[in-house]
């Protein structure tokens, strides 16, 4: 450890720093780096730690330029010494300077707090109703009537399945036949689901069986801290049946690579059904913590009181403890706040337990799971929030501003909560006559409404761009390269995979110079496959105008992917603008 103590410093002051010197160079803060244009103290202590809950600090008198802030037991990390004074780690507002110019906005901060309480479709759809619930929104059921509770100037949600979610805000100025403005995305991700009969053992492991889930990149899957998140479904006192959500949030599954010294192929292409089996413990350790012999193998012949007890209740498929390893079903029943022996069934995957966070030198990258598709997802919930923010924001609007983001989108969408399903159409379809407030339009043409709404929409199907990859550019179209947080990227593609033509193009222009949000484009090589997205089978179905765009991401479908931190906002403030907008832009931009 250097420093130096200027000439006319007081004595007072070099005995202190004297004492600062000799109290860093003990065992408790190993690896020390201070120099004049650093303003905190460093050591080699892992980043996450500074987002932990602040501790007392220890301030020392030294001269300005080697001021020193030391944070008991909390410091810097020797890595962050490179930059010098763009923000602060201590935990003294005083010594924090100005903030970095390029500060991530707070959405993006507010996203991780929803991707990290969303690792399933049905958390996603459970959080995004709380965040509707929040703003005023009021929740109504698909069964129920209608008639007598959307009004004109209302805002509402609901949901189908517990995994796909529909928001809307109703124009006062609403009449039967008149246009909904519309935004797009989904909720599911690809991920590896638990099999219905997962009780495996192998070679003194317990493992877990599981089924992959769409396309993911699944060797992104090896080697990482994995846990349990889903719904199950349980039993009540009174006999009913309740959805439960379930989230284990500590470390119990890991893929395990082989070893480099027993696998010299250079391609790891792994078997998916024999090669990805999770381990989630040893048979050895299992019988230590019960004490009993048959914990995990459940072979012993049952008793004659079991078996009459059996006949009395029966039961069509197996008890769960004995398709699935007892332990864990504890853990599941423990988390969903139930008894083991009242659940029924459920729908668990595997999910990463590292957090979401914020990354690069100036934060300016989110490296998360589940960008593909939470981004956009969480980007639809918060434009439609924030375009009726405003108490009049709905007074003179005769249009219906809605979001929809649907389960299923991994595996082709074709289900019953999915984008191929009746739920947007069912939903339009209701609301297309639903009444106006005035008194002039109760002679409304209802018979024709239905039609009239889809002819005058606009949906904005909302799913996750590519960014160029740095070391792979040859992959991407040389004039068509988006890069992350320069803006949403609107997607093309000649053979309709995407949904974009002219028309929705000028419209999403309009609204993005409104908005003041930059914009790109893509389309593919004529020499490389394109993806798709709910666009063109939503356009197919119902006639609606379409255009597709989503954020720039690296690593898409693998287990911890990459996008811009900035990106969030700007997609949140276009998606305000189209709903704020599209009532009055619709009539100036229509091509029949």
């Amino acid at each position: 450890m250097h420093a130096r103590m200027r000439a006319g410093d007081s004595s007072d002051s070099k005995i202190k720093f004297a004492a600062l010197r000799a109290y860093l160079a003990s065992s408790a803060f190993p690896m020390f780096l201070i120099t004049p244009s650093f303003t905190t103290v460093a050591a080699a202590a892992s980043r996450s730690s500074l987002q932990r809950a602040p501790v007392p600090s220890i301030s020392i008198c030294v001269p300005v330029h080697l001021r020193l802030r030391l944070r008991s037991r909390r410091v810097v990390p020797c890595w962050l010494a490179s930059r010098s004074t763009t923000r602060s780690y201590s935990s003294s507002p005083a010594a924090a300077p100005a903030p970095a110019t390029m500060a991530p906005p707070k959405s993006a901060t507010e996203f991780l707090d929803f991707v990290n309480a969303s690792p399933t479709p049905y958390h996603a759809v459970a959080t995004a109703a709380a965040h509707f619930e929040e703003a005023g929104f009021q929740n109504i059921k698909e069964r129920d009537s209608w008639s007598s509770i959307i009004k004109p100037g209302g805002k509402y949600y609901l949901t189908r399945n517990g995994s796909s979610i529909v928001a809307f805000a109703v124009g006062a100025k609403w009449k039967p036949g008149n246009p909904i403005g519309m935004v797009g995305a989904h909720t599911d991700s690809p991920c590896l689901r638990i099999k219905p009969v997962s009780s495996r053992n192998a070679n003194g492991f317990i493992q877990v069986g599981v089924e992959t889930y769409g396309g993911g990149l699944w060797h992104t899957w090896f080697d990482r801290d994995l846990s349990v998140a889903g719904r199950v479904v349980a039993k009540d006192s009174d006999g009913n049946f309740m959805q439960k959500l379930v989230k284990i949030d500590r470390p119990i599954l890991r893929i395990p690579t082989l070893a480099i010294h027993l696998h010299r192929d250079p391609v790891f292409n792994p078997n998916k059904e024999d090669e990805m089996v999770p381990i989630a413990g040893l048979v050895a350790a299992e019988l230590n913590r019960t004490g009993v012999a048959d914990a995990v193998a459940q072979d012993s012949a049952p008793k004659e009181d079991e078996t009459a007890a059996e006949e009395d209740s029966f039961q069509p498929l197996k008890d769960l403890t004995k398709r699935h390893h007892p332990y864990l079903m504890e853990l599941v029943a423990e988390n969903a706040g139930v008894e083991t022996s009242d659940i029924i069934d459920f729908e668990l995957v595997l999910y990463d337990t590292q957090k979401a966070c914020l990354g690069g030198l100036n934060d300016e990258f989110i490296f998360s799971a589940r960008l593909d598709n939470l981004d956009m997802t969480y980007c639809s919930i918060r434009g439609l929030i924030s375009s009726v923010s405003k108490a009049d924001s709905l007074d003179s609007d005769a249009s219906i501003r809605l979001i929809a983001c649907f389960d299923h989108e991994e595996i082709g969408s074709l289900s019953a909560h999915g984008a191929d399903s009746n739920l947007l159409p069912a939903i339009l379809r209701r609301l297309s006559v639903l009444p106006a407030a005035a008194k002039s339009a109760e002679h409304a043409d209802l018979s024709t409404a239905f039609e009239q709404t889809l002819s005058t929409s606009f949906l904005v199907s909302a799913d996750m761009a590519h960014s160029v990859h740095p070391n792979y550019a040859r992959k991407y179209e040389s004039n068509h390269q988006p890069e992350m947080n320069k803006g949403t990227v609107i997607k093309i593609n000649a053979n309709q995979r995407y949904a974009t033509n002219s028309p929705g193009s000028v419209l999403v222009q309009e609204v993005a110079r409104r908005a003041g949000v930059p914009l790109q484009l893509f389309v593919v090589k004529n020499d490389s496959p394109c993806g798709s997205t709910i666009g063109p089978m939503l356009s197919a179905k119902m006639g609606v105008r379409t255009l597709d765009l989503g954020n720039p991401q690296l690593s898409m479908h693998s287990i911890r992917e990459t996008a811009g931190s900035h990106d969030v906002d700007y997609a949140i403030r276009l998606f305000d603008g189209f709903l704020s907008n599209f009532g009055e832009l619709e009539g100036k931009i229509l091509v029949d």
